[in-house]
């Protein structure tokens, strides 16, 4: 496969295209408000009762577990057996059917097909994506991680945007579509993601080198777990490597638990209603296909420690912005502010650690699933932690003045990383 090939590039973007609509439509904008409206406020469950968000946010961690602890096993048996593209496929496909089985959830009596559905199609989404991040190493040049990995977001963005606006005239004019059913329009929506996804991997699945099988009598269980553990054997030897994904585990944590819970926070503390919410989500998304290729430039000009630290400390002024705001629209200023740095700062993270395992060719789909591990956990330690500080404190706005904490330890963990070795290739390394 020859590296820097623009036609290969352009579809390996084209599955940010295809997954990311998964994320908007579904998980982030339409499905969480769907499914609070079509199930019931509370849900039977093991002989006593819980809240259908309690629900919701409890399947969304049972997701990100399983996959923290299945995932890297996949991925050392995909670096040992060579077949990253077969799981990349097998992970798709699942997501697909997650998305086309939420069409059957429409009332409280099909609340556990949505709830499984909803499940299965993030495990698809989040599964797969290991395996999509393994091949920037593969077809492009060092010099070229941060501008085609800014181009796989800034695709995922541009695709997500469209596809939610047309959903969301669905939802919001469906005489126009000649439909009267409440649920129709949201369950069509579902469908169209899965189509949508599906369609555009294909470009992708055509364009991305192909397996290469290895065959062997062998346990690939035991030598996907062995895969992983000469993983680690790198890893801490490497205190480069070591202390970025320690930046990495800390700052990402405040990311996602910002994603998550941002809708939450300004429904509850200012009032926003559905719609505004949409508008809001669909405002952070179009900001931030210029702010994943404007930290690109200026990695490129500045290096990729400075471009991290930049946006880190704008994450730590957006904490605290978030906990003085009292109007609404100084939340979507705040909001603006997270666009701008959403997509550069998961944009950069990939082409960075890309660029500190370089040399690793041969075995970049387990790095980066230690990586990806590291993402699930920070998840669920993000959440948990704006949630005990709510329940401390009665109030969100102390839980978002917490997550500050998290941007400020990444930045000083990341001030540590050597500025040379972040900022280009590491020496060759193999798994032992």
């Amino acid at each position: 496969m020859q590296l820097n090939d623009k036609k290969t590039i352009q579809g390996w973007a084209f599955f940010d295209w295809a997954n990311s609509a998964y994320y908007l439509v579904i998980s982030t904008a339409i499905f969480p408000i769907y499914f609070s409206n079509v199930s019931d406020a509370e849900v039977p469950l093991f002989g006593g009762t819980i809240s259908n968000t309690a629900l919701y946010s409890f399947s969304v961690s049972a997701v990100y577990i399983l996959i923290a602890f299945i995932s890297p096993l996949l991925s050392g048996i995909a670096d040992f057996s060579g077949r990253r593209m077969y799981f990349l496929k097998s992970f798709t496909l699942a997501g697909v059917i997650g998305c086309i089985s939420l069409f059957f959830f429409n009332s409280p009596e099909t609340m556990w097909i949505g709830t499984v559905a909803f499940m299965l199609g993030t495990i698809g989404a989040a599964g797969g994506l290991v395996f999509y991040d393994s091949y920037l190493p593969l077809i492009a040049t060092e010099d070229k991680f941060d501008s085609v990995s800014a181009k796989g977001y800034a695709y995922g963005y541009v695709g997500s945007v469209l596809l939610l606006v047309f959903c969301l005239l669905l939802i919001q004019k469906p005489e126009w579509f000649y439909i009267s059913s409440p649920t129709l329009p949201s369950r069509i929506s579902f469908v169209l993601v899965g189509v949508w996804w599906f369609s555009f991997a294909q470009i992708t699945f055509k364009r991305l080198p192909a397996d290469e099988p290895v065959k062997s009598t062998e346990n690939l269980l035991m030598k996907g777990w062995k895969e992983l553990m000469g993983v680690w054997e790198i890893i801490k030897i490497d205190k480069n490597i070591k202390r970025f994904l320690a930046s990495y585990f800390f700052y990402i944590a405040g990311v996602h638990t910002v994603i998550y819970l941002a809708s939450i926070f300004a429904a509850k503390e200012l009032g926003f209603e559905d719609f505004e919410l949409i508008v809001t989500i669909l405002l952070l998304q179009l900001v931030a296909i210029p702010g994943a290729i404007s930290f690109a430039r200026l990695s490129k000009a500045k290096g990729n420690k400075f471009s991290l630290l930049i946006q880190l400390s704008i994450w730590v002024i957006i904490c605290f912005g978030a906990y003085l705001t009292t109007q609404k629209w100084e939340f979507f200023l705040i909001a603006a502010l997270v666009g701008m740095v959403l997509g550069g700062i998961q944009s950069l993270s990939r082409s960075t650690y890309a660029k500190l395992l370089e040399g690793e060719v041969k075995d970049t789909t387990s790095f980066f699933s230690f990586m990806d591990v590291l993402s699930k956990v920070a998840i669920v330690s993000g959440t948990f932690i704006f949630g005990l500080v709510n329940s401390l404190t009665g109030s969100m706005r102390y839980s978002v003045l917490a997550l500050a904490l998290f941007f400020i330890t990444g930045i000083v963990i990341l001030s540590s990383v050597d500025k040379y070795r972040i900022n280009t290739a590491s020496p060759a390394k193999t798994i032992p």
